[in-house]
């Protein structure tokens, strides 16, 4: 690789790339995210590759492997340029037949995307996953290589990086992220351009830019995506911040979970030097950066600005108390700059496309779009990006298609498990910083987890405040014992060993670990549990008064019966049972015995649909034993 040493040079060489690509020529793009990945991804690509030249194709049709398209639920994606054409859940064996299906201008049906009404859809853009989403900022993840700077070149990368470095000062790139409105899309929300002028202006050098890829939150997987995908949109953000900012040094913080984020991300560096957009003097400008890459141990808590900052440094990762912000004194006491990957990927979309045209999309606070990781109880789980001020409606159910089963939405949390869990009636809420925040929930850094009739709300709050609770850090009192405290009261609940008064003394707890805790990961600890109790109290009733799970989730609150009008004596359940607690024979109907039983549902599992025999019951007294003589009827009515 030539280094650049002026944008005229960027340029001729962004040319030479566009003009060696032929745009109607077939491609064959290949979704290599880890998703897709762990499907099967990575054994579908030498298959192709193998095929393309055993039908005489090689030259003809180009072979990429792309970043995530976004639709996991149906990967491995393969998408043929330029007319688009998705096949979904791609295996090997299909390799042959799309290359001949391309040679002869052809479908292959079966791997098309079929709609509610049995319809197939050949193009990627038809399909109403896609056809709902705005993607803006993870656009590109499904048409470049992320191993290939050439490839982001092509789609005018790094262009706005040499519009600030030779045509804008430092001053005029902040006024138009200011401008732009643009807000940290990590959690909190915060106006980006301010946080940039408070780092700029704080006394002390050198001064730090950092990108906060610790996606820790269950569920959650838009930053890891987005820096597998597109590594070099991020990268270029961070230059352009960093310009703006006055900072020479730079970190990504990335969780060493994240392989192939990290793999990718240091190709992209180390390609970005090479070409003379790292390192000394940028494109001739004067300019220099450089940028280390830190992998986290997998704190949760080192999401938080400190806590990040204080494991940049080689300490253990624990915040510390925020009388002096860490934009003004961080890493080692310097002023330092913390955005997440999305807020700096938005960065150059502002600076080439203008203030302006971003702050047309979304609401009046909230600008621009937002990716969101869909997961749970919904049929095409995912990434999803849409304008800000899309309703809950729109996205689970015009993008996510709809709850599983048939069942019916009960609730969808947002923000992780600090976040809030929001039921039906808000489900034409708008999503937005402000608008879930009214809703005691939050936007965080974009986790949305649906949930349907069958999920015990209690169960779900036991479980984030059990997560909160190991990923505490422990420095504090009131999120260490407060956490404690709840996980106990909660596992009584769930556990038929509920006492009056428990639920207002969580009450409690969570105002005072939302007042006194260190740092964020305390202070919004209790917002799954308050939520909860808020929109679904009476389920926290009929846990405690009744001993009763509405949902029939809490194994202590629920019993396996089997009906004798339908049971058959087919003896399936008393053999898959694995503690013998079922007894009966050939010709006599079966009976739980349910001081044995470990309500495993094993027994409604096998028992056949046609029978439906099994069946779980809660609050109710369990049937008595059904006497000898009354359980032979099988034969009988035989």
């Amino acid at each position: 690789m030539a280094r650049l040493n002026s944008p005229e040079a960027l340029e001729k060489l962004r040319q030479e790339i566009t003009a060696g690509r032929d745009p109607d020529k077939p491609c064959i793009t290949l979704c290599s995210g880890t998703a897709c990945n762990a499907n099967g991804s990575e054994k579908i690509a030498p298959v192709f590759a193998a095929e393309i030249e055993k039908q005489g194709l090689k030259g003809e049709v180009d072979l990429r492997r792309t970043g995530c398209h976004g639709f996991c639920e149906r990967g491995p994606i393969v998408v043929i340029y330029p007319e688009e054409i998705c096949y979904l859940q791609v295996q090997p064996g299909d390799a042959a037949e799309i290359v001949q299906s391309i040679k002869e201008k052809k479908l292959v049906e079966r791997l098309l995307y079929k709609d509610a009404s049995g319809a197939r859809i050949a193009h990627e853009p038809e399909i109403p996953f896609y056809k709902n989403q705005q993607q803006v900022v993870f656009g590109f993840n499904r048409k470049i290589d992320p191993r290939s700077i050439d490839d982001y070149l092509a789609v005018g990368g790094y262009r706005a990086l040499a519009k600030v470095l030779f045509k804008m000062t430092p001053e005029q790139v902040l006024e138009e992220v200011k401008k732009a409105n643009l807000r940290g899309r990590g959690g909190g929300g915060f106006p980006t351009g301010r946080k940039w002028e408070t780092t700029r202006d704080a006394p002390g050098e050198p001064k730090y830019v950092i990108v906060n890829a610790d996606e820790g939150d269950p569920g959650a997987y838009m930053d890891r995506s987005l820096l597998e995908g597109n590594p070099h949109s991020v990268l270029e953000g961070l230059i352009i911040g960093a310009y703006a900012i006055g900072s020479h040094q730079g970190f990504i913080y990335v969780r060493a979970e994240y392989p192939l984020a990290v793999e990718n991300v240091n190709i992209a560096i180390r390609q970005a030097r090479e070409y003379g957009l790292l390192g000394e003097n940028i494109l001739g400008s004067g300019f220099g950066f450089t940028i280390d890459v830190h992998r986290g141990a997998g704190a949760f808590v080192s999401g938080e600005s400190s806590a990040l900052m204080t494991a940049i440094e080689g300490k253990v990762g624990e915040p510390r108390p925020k009388y002096v912000r860490t934009a003004v004194s961080g890493i080692w006491d310097r002023p330092s700059n913390l955005n997440n990957v999305e807020t700096w990927a938005n960065v150059p979309l502002i600076i080439g496309r203008g203030a302006d045209w971003f702050a047309s999309i979304g609401t009046k606070g909230s600008k621009g779009t937002k990716i969101f990781s869909l997961v749970g109880k919904v049929n095409n789980t995912g990434l999803v990006e849409v304008p800000m001020g899309v309703t809950l409606r729109r996205i689970i159910f015009d993008i996510g298609g709809g709850i599983p089963g048939g069942k019916k939405f009960k609730a969808v949390q947002t923000g992780g498990p600090s976040g809030g869990m929001i039921p039906e009636k808000f489900l034409d809420a708008p999503v937005d910083f402000d608008e879930l925040t009214k809703l005691d929930s939050m936007m965080g850094s974009g986790g949305m987890i649906v949930m349907d009739e069958d999920t015990c709300v209690v169960d779900v709050a036991r479980y984030f405040i059990d997560f909160l609770c190991d990923e505490s850090c422990g420095k504090c009192v009131p999120c260490r014992e407060g956490l404690k405290h709840m996980r106990e009261i909660l596992n009584d609940i769930v556990g038929g060993r509920g006492k009056p008064g428990d639920i207002e003394l969580m009450e409690g707890l969570s105002k005072i670990m939302a007042r006194a805790s260190l740092c964020a990961l305390g202070q919004t600890a209790p917002n799954p549990v308050m939520t909860t109790i808020h929109y679904f109290r009476d389920e926290y009733e009929a846990h405690v008064n009744e001993k009763r799970c509405p949902a029939l989730v809490c194994k202590e609150l629920i019993a396996y019966h089997i009906d004798p009008a339908r049971c058959q004596a087919c003896m399936i359940c008393g053999r898959e049972c694995p503690v013998n607690a079922i007894s009966g024979g050939k010709g006599i109907i079966h009976v739980i015995d349910q001081q044995k039983c470990t309500r495993c549902g094993t027994c409604l599992d096998v028992c056949p649909a046609r029978f439906r025999a099994v069946t779980k019951l809660s609050g109710e007294p369990v049937p008595a034993a059904i006497p000898e003589r009354e359980r032979v009827l099988v034969r009988e009515k035989k």
